[in-house]
């Protein structure tokens, strides 16, 4: 029996049509022998496929100056594939997982990882990947959480004693030494990632382990919707919640309106249920102006929008396309806060309803 290609990695980014200069979502998956994509995650069947057999991978593509963070794709037969990611983690992964996939293919060899079982030695029997999925199983799982540490606030993560926790409760270990050991090949081979300075010191070599059994060191799943903000300012109100969904974000964007064209400061709050980004009169007023559903959004930085005149110099800018591809372009006011308003969508944009 022939055995399937391993999924390598999969999410959301946008994708140049081969024929006309339109980009749109694509549910992109990688797998070990081409790239599937799909027109959204749910379809059962790709919109096309792109061997990898001959391909080259070029990365950072600058073929269009309007948009950030693209990277292009050469096939055999010298056909180019664009691809936009939201953010630089994020498009430094796939090209880096690609070129691997390429590299593996092309020298008839199977895709792995970087194997750390010999230095550690883990038992051949032990299957990372599928211990992974049970870590993230909804409810015998890992929990994921929001926590606090020095006036950061981290997103769907949780401690390294949570992890520890539960390889022993779960008699993946014996005890929590064994645990400590397979944590740090956990992390050592990318299924586990570490969030904030305590665990990244670890992992860098900075203490006598890679991985912490600790509660103040954080770790996030790599395929989540993990992302860390700082606390809000004095000015920066939590509104009460018209809506189920916790509030994730706020804050004061201008938003270019879809008629004239024109920009205007709107305050966003962002909830993950519904998974809607409202905004309002910044003046004041309960009711939202409007809100534009997440649920299958992707959103990127850009640098200009095509057809209207820039707002200023700074071009501090993102887009989102929803899952009816509708475009919203919006600016932020500094490339940080692009970054952290771009990192909370794409959570939502997961997780949400």
């Amino acid at each position: 029996m022939e055995r399937e290609p391993m999924r390598i990695r999969e999410g959301y980014l946008v994708k140049k049509g081969s024929m006309f200069n339109t980009w749109k979502p694509m549910w992109v998956v990688l797998l070990e022998d081409g790239i599937e994509f799909y027109k959204r995650k749910a379809d059962n069947s790709p919109k096309g496929m792109i061997p990898l057999k001959g391909s080259s991978i070029h990365s950072p593509c600058q073929d269009f100056g309007k948009r950030m963070f693209v990277f292009k794709l050469t096939v055999a037969k010298q056909q180019d594939h664009f691809f936009q990611a939201a953010y630089l983690e994020e498009r430094d992964a796939w090209v880096r997982d690609i070129k691997k996939a390429i590299h593996h293919i092309d020298g008839g060899q199977r895709f792995a990882r970087k194997s750390t079982r010999k230095s550690i030695r883990l038992p051949e029997t032990i299957n990372l990947s599928a211990l992974y999925l049970s870590m993230k199983d909804p409810d015998k799982g890992i929990k994921e959480l929001k926590l606090e540490k020095d006036k950061r606030v981290f997103n769907y993560c949780f401690t390294g004693t949570c992890v520890i926790d539960w390889l022993v409760s779960s008699s993946s270990v014996r005890n929590r030494r064994e645990g400590l050991l397979l944590a740090s090949s956990l992390l050592s081979e990318g299924y586990l990632q570490p969030a904030g300075d305590t665990s990244k010191a670890a992992a860098e070599g900075l203490s006598d382990t890679p991985f912490l059994d600790l509660s103040d060191a954080f770790y996030y799943f790599p395929d989540s919707g993990f992302f860390c903000e700082g606390y809000s300012s004095d000015d920066d109100v939590v509104l009460k919640e018209e809506f189920r969904g916790t509030i994730v974000k706020q804050g004061c964007l201008l938003k270019q309106g879809h008629r004239r064209k024109n920009w205007k400061v709107r305050k966003f709050v962002l909830r993950d249920d519904p998974a809607y980004l409202h905004y309002y009169d910044p003046a004041g007023g309960e009711e939202p102006l409007g809100a534009i559903h997440l649920r299958g959004c992707v959103v990127t930085a850009v640098e200009d929008m095509p057809d209207t005149k820039k707002h200023d110099d700074e071009n501090i800018l993102f887009e989102i396309i929803t899952a009816n591809e509708i475009h919203y372009y919006l600016q932020a006011a500094s490339s940080t806060e692009r970054t952290e308003w771009i990192k909370a969508i794409q959570s939502v944009a997961r997780t949400g309803k």
